[in-house]
């Protein structure tokens, strides 16, 4: 007998891989809370998932991408917020914005991900480098946008330390709510803490990028 073809919308089968690809990086997640990412092999989750060990890499090539399922978003948040800057606003300004924005959402995205998941990040050397990675390529995606504002190169000079300069305080209000997360704070607390911290380390770059990449 011959499989019937998949007639189904272009739509209603998106929305399928979606849900599937949802359900193994949810049942990815409670086994590596419960019982640490190392130790969580590929067959363990594809049978918590009732899936295939292969349906399983093909969603997702490394294990460490059932963590971080959000890195593309992650890695080209900062890149997006120079493309947003509005008329006359300069990226410093823009990224400043974006920055309090979710602060004040406690966006997941900017490091807001709740004791039990920040603690498993913490307590896995493969996991804690795969996070160092994904901010230095967020660090790039920004210089990238960078250049593309001013019209120079990335390897331009000005446009790698401007790069450099507003990805460390990205990277530190990152590990500073790490930090709030595993002393016990909740997230609103939290929020409250960075709001003026964060407000500090941007004045801290306003002196020399206030004019820099200026819509």
């Amino acid at each position: 007998m011959t499989a019937e073809p998949d007639t189904a919308p272009l739509g209603l089968r998106e929305a399928k891989k979606q849900e599937t690809r949802q359900l193994i990086s949810d049942r990815a997640t409670q086994l590596f809370l419960a019982q640490g990412f190392e130790r969580t092999t590929i067959a363990e989750i594809a049978e918590a998932a009732r899936v295939a060990k292969k349906t399983v890499t093909n969603y997702f090539a490394r294990k460490e991408d059932l963590v971080f399922d959000r890195q593309d978003e992650f890695v080209s948040s900062l890149a997006r917020a120079v493309d947003a800057r509005q008329p006359g606003e300069s990226a410093l300004s823009s990224l400043r914005r974006a920055c309090e924005a979710a602060i004040a959402e406690q966006d997941p995205v900017a490091g807001f991900a709740g004791l039990e998941f920040s603690r498993m990040i913490a307590e896995s050397p493969t996991l804690v480098t795969c996070l160092r990675t994904l901010h230095d390529q967020r660090e790039q995606a920004l210089a990238d946008a960078l250049a593309d504002a001013v019209g120079e190169p990335a390897s331009d000079i000005t446009v790698r330390t401007a790069a450099a300069l507003l990805g460390a305080v990205h990277r530190t209000l990152f590990q500073r709510i790490q930090e709030l997360t595993l002393a016990g704070h909740p997230n609103h607390e939290i929020a409250a803490t960075l709001a003026p911290e964060a407000a500090r380390a941007f004045d801290l770059l306003e002196p020399g990028l206030a004019d820099f990449a200026v819509a």
